[in-house]
């Protein structure tokens, strides 16, 4: 398995794709699949059946996966899409975006 770079609870910035541009903050990561869900980004309408749950059933709008290669990380400095890094800090492994160099 690969190591990804984008976390839960992460906000990222969509590159490519039919949501380019939008913001949001990542809900869970995939690993098998190398996909992502983000609040409120690529929803989609799935079809429930009445359940105890949900009586009435219906059409309902949930977040679909989106691929990590088109999600990018918010630099949280300057609010820009940046790269992520990885290095050692007072004897712990850190992350740090590339362009501010400020630590995720």
């Amino acid at each position: 398995m690969r190591k990804l770079k984008i976390k839960a609870g992460d906000t990222i910035r969509v590159m490519a794709g039919d949501h380019k541009g939008s913001e949001g903050k990542v809900l869970s990561v995939n690993i098998e699949k190398n996909k992502a869900i983000v609040e409120g980004v690529n929803m989609v309408s799935k079809h429930e059946k009445p359940s105890a749950k949900n009586p009435q059933g219906g059409i309902v709008k949930k977040e679909a996966l989106i691929h990590i290669s088109n999600l990018s990380l918010i630099d949280p400095k300057s609010g820009d899409a940046t790269r992520v890094g990885y290095e050692m800090r007072d004897g712990k492994k850190v992350r740090f975006a590339k362009k501010s160099n400020e630590v995720i």
